[in-house]
């Protein structure tokens, strides 16, 4: 059995780009980074800590608690080491198990191969040990086990979150091409926001970062709304400490209260699903939503946050179309925004240059694949000076 209050080595993931925000997370919640790259950052935590990563964390994708390291350059050699673990002290024989890899080795051309090779080892060892095969499957929603394997050395992890930390569960109505909310979380932490002054969204499609800003103003995690999580599937799992763990985080949140978040689109559907999505996410108190075209957006008087996040266009005639849209973008900020801290999220860098603002900051994200910056200006009251 895993010892939960054990230290070892953990793994947090996240999309590319994302990994600054996560590495300062991680150091808000009192962890120490041991390393981070592009796509994660690695700590000492047990697995009781990784029960509070899975309910804290805002730009993760999932925690994985390290059960081994080892060496090895052929497939066979990856099933005795993984085989040779007791995993009949760690998956009960009832569970499902789902296997997922990243593989870089010459032996293996396909990851479905090395999925099934730890698959076997590990159903294999349990049913020597219980007399019983756990079944296995695509389904992450119980026990799911990951494997990197580069050349000679390969990783095997629990991984402890089992469905994304991203997929909030609050998004049933995503409306057109919608923000991830990992990502939306990590634009609004790059913008500085930490819920202290007014959040304004024009653009605001089906929600996402209105929602994100509102959970960070009330302080409240995304993952309550989650109700099943991969370490609830570990033998060791102790739910009387996942339940305090939540009535902890619980009793920290804030009442809404002296600040202003506001979501507009001129596309009433929209608006529509995103009042939903709010819902859903209970934070719909602490939302203003209104139908109207982003230059009507009525911005409360500073300190605040603006972000929109407007169509990239990906052919011609869209982005000529467009150009006129980043141009008045530049507009409303100058004329309504004073005192704010405004911001463009784009992935198109040329139609950005339209805007006609000089920007104090380009902070680079990646869309799924595309690369984009998030622009920003320093709307001063009056002039500068």
């Amino acid at each position: 059995m895993i010892n939960f209050s054990l230290k070892g080595r953990v793994l947090v993931t996240c999309a590319k780009g994302l990994s600054p925000f996560l590495t300062a997370e991680l150091r808000t919640l009192g962890f120490n980074v041991l390393t981070s790259h592009e796509t994660g950052a690695v700590v000492e935590a047990s697995m009781h800590d990784a029960m509070k990563l899975n309910l804290s964390l805002r730009t993760a994708y999932n925690v994985l608690y390290l059960v081994k390291e080892f060496s090895c350059i052929i497939p066979e050699e990856m099933y005795k080491k993984i085989r040779a673990i007791p995993w009949e002290d760690i998956i009960p024989v009832n569970e499902y198990i789902c296997v997922v890899s990243r593989v870089d080795n010459p032996y293996i051309k396909n990851t479905m191969f090395a999925n099934q090779k730890v698959k076997d080892a590990i159903v294999d060892r349990i049913y020597r040990e219980r007399g019983k095969r756990p079944d296995a499957g695509p389904k992450k929603d119980n026990v799911v086990i990951t494997l990197y394997w580069t050349r000679d050395r390969a990783w095997i992890y629990i991984n402890t979150s089992g469905v994304k930390l991203s997929d909030r569960n609050y998004r049933k109505i995503p409306h057109k091409a919608p923000m991830q909310e990992a990502l939306a979380a990590g634009v609004i932490l790059a913008a500085g926001y930490d819920g202290s002054g007014h959040f304004v969204n024009p653009m605001c499609g089906s929600g996402t970062l209105a929602i994100e800003a509102a959970l960070i103003a009330l302080n409240r995690y995304p993952a309550f709304l989650r109700t099943n999580f991969g370490f609830m599937h570990i033998i060791g799992y102790d739910k009387n400490k996942w339940q305090d763990l939540r009535k902890t985080a619980h009793d920290a949140q804030k009442k809404h209260a002296g600040i202003k978040i506001l979501a507009s689109d001129i596309d009433s559907r929209a608006v529509e699903a995103a009042k939903k999505n709010a819902m859903t996410a209970g934070v719909d108190h602490a939302i203003e939503f209104r139908v109207c075209d982003f230059a009507d957006t009525p911005v409360p008087e500073g300190p605040g946050t603006v972000i929109v996040n407007p169509p990239y266009g990906e052919r011609m005639g869209e982005i000529e179309e467009l150009e006129d849209v980043y141009e008045k973008l530049g507009d409303f900020f100058k004329q309504k925004c004073g005192g704010y801290n405004a911001f463009i999220f784009t992935g198109n860098l040329p139609l950005g240059k339209k805007v006609g603002l000089r920007t104090s900051a380009k902070i680079q994200f990646f869309n799924g694949d595309i690369e984009c910056r998030l622009l920003k200006y320093e709307m001063y009251e009056g002039s500068k000076k």
